[in-house]
């Protein structure tokens, strides 16, 4: 008799340590007490995340933010219950009729659907107290053995991520071993609230969004002086790492995309438009367009390896759910890069892009960087021998420059393996931002090749990287990463002057308009407001420098300085205030 398969070993993630057990006793004891404040509530799913826990409920009424103490108020009863957990095994056909009385459609339909996909012939449930629910386990074994927890918010899910589907209620909420770590945690949350990119990015003047174009960023003057701070920076690394920008169409014939593989891959994802009876697509990435720069010309292993970059717009259609600020949306530009050379010259090109990267990210302050190395998926293209080469070359790249990594066994794409490097932000929140990928798919779906030294053809390998990710992402990260607060070379306003009366503006103004020459982004403040007014409004506004002048600075030729998060002033004359601005302005 074939071993039978347990329904939540595909519906519930693995649970290893002893916090993510109590985590997952939290969401339980959760559903517990909304079952006892709306016995008519009806449960999705309930897993542990990062941190915590979360519940997905339907429910005809609304749960608001002001629920959420009365919800912790019934959980504490609960767990001052001390109620065992209580494992329980059943049939499938047992279960459905369970969880049917019960009025849990979601249950039911959770064991269904795996029953007649994948063959499921047992389940198993826990109970504690006078509440049972559906779930693989583990738990604690009693409710008292729950420690710190907080509920902490509300929000809109479909159901099974589906907008067609139901949408639940989903109530968030943290747990941790001791009330001192979730305190902690609790205070880092807080600090995101301040720091949120789509908050400071109205307060700063930097982006807006509007129904006409959904999840498609208008970038204001201010936002968009970042944005091409950030392009500038990647292009001056280009002229050091040999790489040579280019621009391609940003519609192209659906037969390129079908060519290609996005159409099979990423069909629901592109924008289609028909011209002359035509069908286009709207391209979701750069890297067909770059085959054809690359077949323009018969290469040679001399020409080897080719560098070709490119910032062209790219449209991919995020559903609405999933869309967020500037770090999920659906245009954007990448500083997006591809590398053509021949195998043995990848350990070289991929240790030139890891520099690249270590460089901007020392750049940007991220000191804590994870990288991972993904190998070959089961479903890949290309021969074993070739696999072993480039995880080879990776694997050594990685060793020689004595980087610490970690082995994802099998993630890598189905056309090559990948290097993928995840930073810390200033809250400790992880981002994935660089990517290295080789690629033996797309030029032998494109037919690329060279003239080898052995006088015959052979086929180059395609390297896709990115350094910065997504620019409209990698903003929304830093914006949030220096709580608003730029470095001076990426500030959109670097300095504002600022009289003390009216009688000391033309000595403002002329030196406002000297800096301007000089390329630096001056503001004038020629209000009529107090000086205490004035000096808040430039810390407000999170402005590096602040240039006052009253009798005494202009006798002197100075300015009294005050730096951004700095208290006190400095008097400095207009040399010394230059000398310091083009140390901070180099990039």
């Amino acid at each position: 008799m074939s071993q039978s398969k347990n329904i939540q070993d595909f519906e519930e993630p693995e649970i290893h340590s002893d916090v993510d057990r109590m985590r997952h006793s939290c969401a339980h004891i959760m559903a517990h007490a909304i079952s006892r404040i709306w016995p008519k509530a009806q449960f999705g799913i309930g897993p542990t995340i990062e941190h915590g826990f979360y519940y997905d409920i339907s429910l005809d009424e609304k749960i608001s933010p002001e629920d959420l103490p009365k919800i912790e108020a019934e959980m504490k009863k609960i767990i001052k219950e001390n109620s065992p957990f209580v494992r329980s095994e059943h049939s499938v056909s047992e279960a459905i009729a369970f969880f049917k009385k019960a009025n849990q459609p979601f249950k039911v339909e959770i064991i269904e659907n795996l029953r007649d996909q994948l063959g499921v012939e047992k389940v198993s449930s826990y109970s504690e107290g006078d509440f049972v629910d559906l779930c693989k386990g583990p738990h604690v074994e009693k409710s008292g053995q729950i420690k710190a927890f907080r509920l902490t918010s509300v929000a809109g899910a479909y159901w099974r991520g589906d907008e067609k589907r139901p949408q639940l209620q989903r109530i968030y909420g943290v747990a941790f071993m001791d009330a001192k770590e979730m305190e902690e945690h609790l205070a880092l949350l807080e600090e995101a609230k301040k720091r949120d990119h789509r908050k400071l990015g109205k307060e700063l003047d930097l982006f807006s969004f509007h129904p006409e174009a959904p999840a498609m960023p208008f970038f204001h003057p201010k936002g968009t002086v970042i944005y091409n701070r950030l392009v500038e920076y990647v292009r001056k690394a280009y002229a050091r790492y040999g790489y040579q920008e280019v621009v391609t169409p940003m519609i192209m014939d659906l037969s390129l995309w079908h060519r290609s593989g996005h159409w099979e891959n990423y069909r629901e994802s592109m924008y289609v438009t028909e011209i002359d009876e035509r069908q286009f697509g709207v391209k979701p990435m750069n890297c067909p367009g770059h085959t054809f720069i690359y077949a323009a010309h018969k290469r040679s292993y001399r020409d080897l390896p080719l560098r070709i970059a490119d910032f062209g717009r790219l449209h991919r259609y995020e559903r609405s759910g999933v869309t967020a600020g500037l770090t999920r949306v659906r245009s954007f530009s990448q500083d997006d890069a591809h590398l053509f050379c021949t195998h043995e010259q990848i350990e070289s090109e991929i240790r030139g892009v890891i520099e690249m990267i270590m460089e901007a990210y020392k750049l940007f302050q991220f000191t804590d960087v994870a990288i991972y190395l993904s190998t070959r998926p089961e479903k890949r293209v290309g021969s074993d021998q070739v696999w072993d080469n480039a995880e080879s070359a990776l694997k050594k790249t990685l060793d020689g420059l004595k980087l610490d990594y970690t082995v994802n066994k099998g993630d890598g794409a189905f056309y090559g393996p990948k290097i993928d490097f995840i930073v810390k932000d200033a809250l400790k929140r992880p981002w994935q931002l660089g990517t290295i990928q080789l690629d033996f798919n797309m030029p032998e779906r494109f037919d690329l090749t060279y003239v080898g030294a052995d006088n015959t053809l052979h086929r180059p390998v395609m390297v896709h990287r990115a350094v910065l990710g997504s620019l409209e992402r990698f903003m929304g990260l830093l914006i949030e990463h220096t709580a608003g607060a730029f470095p001076f070379w990426l500030s959109p306003v670097q300095a504002r002057v600022i009289p003390i009366t009216e009688n000391h503006l033309e000595y403002c103004r002329n030196y406002a308009d000297a800096l301007r020459a000089k390329g630096y982004r001056v503001e004038l403040d020629e209000r009529n407001e107090s000086m205490g007014f004035k000096t808040r409004d430039a810390q407000t506004a999170k402005i590096p420098y602040s240039l006052v002048a009253g009798d005494r600075e202009i006798a002197q030729s100075q300015f009294s300085v005050r730096k951004y998060g700095e208290k006190q002033s400095s008097v400095l004359g207009h040399a010394e205030i230059e000398k310091t601005f083009a140390e901070l302005n180099s990039i």
